[in-house]
C-alpha cells in the first residue's frame, strides 16, 4: 500500500513559472506588446503557441531555449525532497500534472537527473517542427468550468486513479503538492486521510484558508509550506502512522 504524491511542476518544483522564464530568450528579453495582449483567460496554452512561434520566427533555437529552461532554480528544499522520494519509491508512487509543456519538463529533469523519482507527467504535449519551432498542444478537452480549456487536473487525478484500482493499486492516501489556483480543482477530489500541502503565500494556499475561515467543508488535511525540507517531515510523519 503506496502513498500517492502528486507534483505541479512551475512555482512548485522549480521556483518560477517556465513558461514566463522563456521569455528571456527573446530580442531584449521582452514580448511586443501586441503579443503580450493577444493572451485571453483561460486560453494559455495557444497563447504560449504564439509566442514559441514568435521566438522561432526571431531564430531562437533548441538548444538556446534548453539552456534558459535548465538554468531554472528548484524551489528551496525539493532537491533535498525529490532525493528522499527516491530513497523511499517503495512506499511512494509519484507523478506531475502540470500546465507546463512535455519538452520543458523533460529538459529540467533529464538535466537534474530526476526522472526516475517520477512515474507519470500529465503535461501538454510539446515538440519541435521542421522548421525548429517549438509547437504545443492541449493537453485534453474537458468539460470543467472552473479549469483552463487545456486542462483540468482533476480529471487527469481521478483517470489515474481509477487506471490504478483497475490495475490492483490501491493508494492509502494522496498527498497534493502545488501552488496555483489550477491547483485548486484537483485538490477538491481529496478525501479523508489526504493531504493539500500548498505552497506558503501562493494562491492555492490564499484560497484554501480562505474556504477554511468561510467554514466550507474539508475533509482532507491542509499543510502549508515554503520549503521541501518541510514537505519532507510531512512525508516522515505519515510514513511512520
Amino acid at each position: 500500500m503506496k502513498i500517492l504524491l502528486v507534483f505541479d511542476f512551475d512555482n512548485t518544483i522549480i521556483d518560477d513559472n517556465s513558461d514566463t522564464w522563456i521569455v528571456r530568450c527573446a530580442p531584449e528579453k521582452k514580448l511586443p506588446i501586441e503579443l503580450k495582449d493577444s493572451y485571453k483567460k483561460g486560453f494559455w496554452t495557444e497563447f504560449m503557441g504564439r509566442v514559441f512561434k514568435y521566438l522561432g520566427d526571431e531564430g531562437v533555437r533548441e538548444d538556446e531555449m534548453k539552456r534558459a529552461v535548465t538554468s531554472m532554480p528548484f524551489t528551496s528544499g525539493m532537491v533535498e525532497l525529490l532525493n528522499f522520494i527516491r530513497k523511499n519509491k517503495d512506499k511512494f508512487d509519484c507523478i506531475i500534472i502540470s500546465d507546463s509543456n512535455s519538452i520543458f519538463i523533460d529538459w529540467v529533469l533529464e538535466a537534474t537527473n530526476f526522472h526516475d523519482v517520477f512515474d507519470k507527467v500529465f503535461t501538454n504535449p510539446a515538440a519541435f517542427d521542421g522548421s525548429g519551432h517549438l509547437t504545443v498542444e492541449n493537453y485534453h478537452a474537458h468539460s470543467c468550468h472552473r479549469c483552463p480549456k487545456n486542462l483540468c487536473k482533476n480529471v487527469v487525478l481521478v483517470e489515474f486513479v481509477d487506471k490504478q484500482l483497475q490495475q490492483g493499486v490501491n493508494y492509502t492516501r494522496i498527498v497534493y503538492i502545488g501552488d496555483g489556483g489550477n491547483d485548486l480543482c484537483p485538490v477538491t477530489f481529496l478525501k479523508k486521510n489526504d493531504v493539500a500541502m500548498p505552497r506558503k503565500g501562493y494562491t492555492l494556499q490564499k484560497t484554501l484558508s480562505r474556504m477554511s475561515q468561510n467554514l466550507e467543508p474539508m475533509e482532507y488535511c491542509v499543510v502549508a509550506w515554503s520549503s521541501g525540507v518541510e514537505v519532507i517531515s510531512h512525508l516522515q510523519f505519515l510514513i511512520k502512522e
